[in-house]
Parts: structure tokens; C-alpha cells; sequence
């Protein structure tokens, strides 16, 4: 159940926007004058009536006690989730409590929050009856399973040969050769349905003439991949957890069997990637009780945002279970026992050279990580030549930012809330420098998203 009076921050809801083009429209319908009728009530329903063009005002409700975030129901014709009616609505429930006042939810309202609470709560009970999901044959699963794995050791084999190619070829054939031969090869892994090589191979086909010791990066690349490929058919052979971080990295499918965790869970950070097939969203959680940092991953068809939305700075008490592999970060969400609602909590942080360390020692367990969940203390954003770092305030050290981060608009809105004195930073650590992803002020203040 929702507490009135525990609103969220426009940033927060912001956060919930499918594009940038939505937030801007949401944020111009979060005053009172397009709305009437507008309430919200003790279950976590708010609703109200916004005047567009027709003649009707567009019915908008959205349910902020859905324990894996907001629901929304809109009659207008848009397609996205939230449309920017949703996000006006919550802009002005967030912002004015008096333009949102408690009330008797409305039936049109009433009736969609009710039936799809209905339909969650059925198939909470069909998931905990212990029912069979369906009738698969285990020996005709086996053989699928086996029929694949000789189709990715193929494509394993077929990328070494082409490594081994380019090598007696020399390096500068790369550049000369051009994106296309590279985009022929990880077509060729997706046939194989090597799914995590076809990805790798196209990073490493955009490297070639990216600057300065493009070579070197290059040949990193290149190792990286062998050792995937040698790891994939040596894999009988290693330690199970990291047979299961093979497997993953080469785009095999698993499913989440560890212990369920249960914890109050910080929402740390949220970011979409996109490529023309799928829009995936990232959500970092960081655990009061377990201090354990953990991932989930959410996808959507491309164009389309995720279904699971949790904005930062909020938390929830959940179970989670966590994917197999060493140091594996990613989760399954389970059962949630509380809605998401405003935290003041924040993550413990490090200085830049235990986050260095920490990145450094997960690359034991997993070689083909590119970064680690890292909160940093007491860190202040500081010009280092034409790029950007983030320094201790304490010591004489630092982490560089990487090119993704120095041209994001993220980077001024950190400048900006340190002002030259420290914060605290939450990011991914790798091997091309830090992200930021969410700051706090050192002193009282809400998190700032900066993804």
C-alpha cells in the first residue's frame, strides 16, 4: 500500500519516460490547467481527466502500488508506456498534493486497478501451485540442447580461423577490409546460434581506425574472443562457475536457480540500450541487509519501452534469485512484498583505487567482464585535459570517465550538483574508465540520475 503524502520527485517519475520526446511532452502536462477531476486514494490509485483535441478528456489512471512498478491505463491513442499524459499526471500528483487530493477512486478507475490486480494475484497462486508449465518432452529438450551446442562449436571453430586469418594478414588488413567482413562473421555466429559471439564480433569489427592504438585494442579483442572460443570447447573441463559464465557469454539461455534473497532493495540506477531488434533496460539494486549490489534486465521489441520500470531512488522489500556464473551480478525479480516508495537510504562507497581493485578481481572469475557495479565516496568531477575524471577528496588518485560518459548530458548535472566539493557516486567500472550513473550530494539531498 501507498503511504499519502510519500510522493515522489519529478526526477523520479521523469525516469519512468520511454524517450526524450515523451519527457518533454509529460513534463508541459504536469500543472493543473489541463486536468480535472483529478484524485488519488490510500491503494496507490491515481487518476484524472486531460483535455486533448477531441471533445472527451482522456481517462488516465495509474497504479503506483504494482510492487514492479507503476501501471498505467490512458484512453488516448498513444502507443508508448507511460504516454505523456500518464507522466503529466504523475508530475502534478508528485509536485502538488492539493491538484491530486485524496478521494473515492472513480469506477473507470477502479475497474482497471481491480481486474489487473486480480489477474496478478491468479498468477501469483498458478506460479506457487507447483503446476507443470507444459508438456516438454526432458529426452526431446536434451537432444535441442545438444543439436545447438555442435552448431555453436562449429561457429567457434569458423571464428578462430578467421582470427587466425587476420593475424598472418597483419592487423592494418582490419582497416583495409572495412565493417562488412566483420558483419559477414557475426552473421555467420548468429546461424550458429552463437548469439554472444555475433555481438563481440561486431565491437571488434568498429574498432579498426577509432584513433590512437586502435591496433592494440584490437588484439585485446581478438584474445578475448580465442579465449571465449577455447574456454566454449574446454568447457567440461572448468570449474562450474565459470563453465555457466562461458556459456552465458557465448548467448546460450539460462535461467535464474539460485536461493531466493530476500531483502529491501535500493534502486540504484535505470538505463535503456537499443539496437534495432530489442530495447533492453538495466536496473541496479543494492541490497540494506545483504549489501549486495545485483542486477535485472528487462527487454522490450525495439521502439518499445520494458515493462519493468523501478525509478531510481526508490525501494521495495523482494526476493531475488540470482543466474548462474562467476560472480554473475544478474537476478530474477520474485515475489515483492511492498510497492516501490521513496528511500533515503544510500549505498556505502569506496575510493577510486579500491573500485579499481574491486573491477581487477571480478576479471579473475569472469575475464570477459567489461565493468562492475561500484559505488565511489566522496568523489569530485575535475577537468583532466580535454577529458574528465572523478578524483578522491581524500587522497591522490582517480578514475577517468569513459568517452560513453564524457558526452552525456549526465556529466553537467554531476558538475553541477558537486559545485567542486565531493559526492558520492554510484557507476560501472571497467576497463575503459568509470560511468556515472547516479550522485548524491554530501550533505541531505535526494539522488540525481544522470543516465
Amino acid at each position: 500500500m501507498t503511504q499519502q503524502g510519500v510522493r515522489w520527485t519529478a526526477d523520479q517519475v521523469l525516469a519512468l519516460a520511454p524517450d526524450a520526446a515523451s519527457r518533454k511532452a509529460g513534463s508541459k502536462l504536469g500543472a493543473a490547467g489541463p486536468w480535472s477531476e483529478a484524485g488519488s486514494s490510500d491503494e496507490g490509485t491515481v487518476w484524472g481527466l486531460c483535455k486533448g483535441s477531441g471533445s472527451k478528456p482522456y481517462q488516465t489512471v495509474v497504479d503506483i502500488a504494482d510492487a514492479a512498478g507503476p501501471a498505467y491505463k490512458c484512453s488516448c491513442p498513444s502507443r508508448k508506456f507511460p504516454c505523456k499524459h500518464a507522466l503529466g499526471l504523475l508530475l502534478l500528483w508528485a509536485a502538488d498534493e492539493a491538484a491530486v487530493p485524496p478521494g473515492q477512486t472513480p469506477e473507470w478507475a477502479a475497474q482497471w486497478t481491480e481486474g489487473r490486480r486480480e489477474r496478478a494475484e491468479a498468477k501469483r497462486a498458478g506460479a506457487g501451485s507447483g503446476a507443470p508449465s507444459g508438456s516438454a518432452d526432458p529426452e526431446a529438450a536434451r537432444r535441442r540442447a545438444e543439436r545447438r551446442a555442435e552448431r555453436v562449436s562449429a561457429g567457434a571453430v569458423e571464428l578462430e580461423q578467421r582470427l587466425v586469418d587476420l593475424l598472418r594478414g597483419g592487423l592494418a588488413t582490419a582497416e583495409q577490409s572495412g565493417y562488412g567482413l566483420w558483419e559477414e562473421t557475426a552473421a555467420r555466429m548468429v546461424d550458429a546460434q552463437a548469439q554472444g559471439l555475433a555481438g563481440r564480433v561486431r565491437e571488434l569489427g568498429a574498432i579498426p581506425s577509432t584513433g590512437p592504438g586502435w591496433p592494440v585494442r584490437l588484439l585485446e579483442e581478438c584474445a578475448l574472443l580465442h579465449l571465449l572460443g577455447r574456454g566454449w570447447r574446454r568447457r567440461e573441463r572448468l570449474p562450474a562457475g565459470l563453465a555457466a559464465t562461458v556459456r552465458s557469454r557465448m548467448g546460450l539461455p539460462t535461467s535464474a536457480d539460485g536461493p531466493l534473497l530476500r531483502d529491501r532493495w535500493l534502486v540504484l540506477a535505470q538505463y535503456d540500450t537499443t539496437d534495432p531488434r530489442l530495447t533492453t533496460r538495466r536496473i541496479w539494486l543494492h541490497g540494506d541487509a545483504s549489501h549486495r549490489t545485483v542486477l535485472l534486465l528487462s527487454y522490450g521489441a525495439a521502439g518499445r519501452a520494458p515493462e519493468l520500470a523501478l525509478p531510481v531512488g526508490l525501494s521495495l522489500e523482494a526476493e531475488v534469485s540470482a543466474y548462474p556464473g562467476a560472480g554473475q551480478p544478474r537476478v530474477a525479480l520474485g515475489e515483492q512484498f511492498t510497492p516501490p516508495a521513496p528511500a533515503a537510504t544510500r549505498p556505502p562507497g569506496v575510493t577510486t583505487a579500491q573500485a579499481a581493485a574491486r573491477y581487477g578481481d571480478a576479471l579473475r572469475e569472469d575475464p570477459w567482464l567489461e565493468s562492475v557495479p561500484v559505488t565511489l565516496d566522496r568523489v569530485v568531477p575535475t577537468p583532466d585535459g580535454d577529458s574528465w575524471q572523478l578524483a578522491d577528496a581524500d587522497e591522490d588518485a582517480a578514475l577517468p570517465l569513459t568517452p560513453a560518459a564524457r558526452s552525456r548530458p549526465g556529466l553537467w548535472r554531476l558538475v553541477a550538483l558537486s559545485g567542486g566539493a565531493p559526492v558520492r557516486v554510484f557507476g560501472e567500472c571497467g576497463h575503459q574508465g568509470f560511468t556515472p550513473l547516479t550522485a548524491w550530494p554530501e550533505g541531505p539531498g535526494d539522488a540525481v540520475a544522470l543516465c
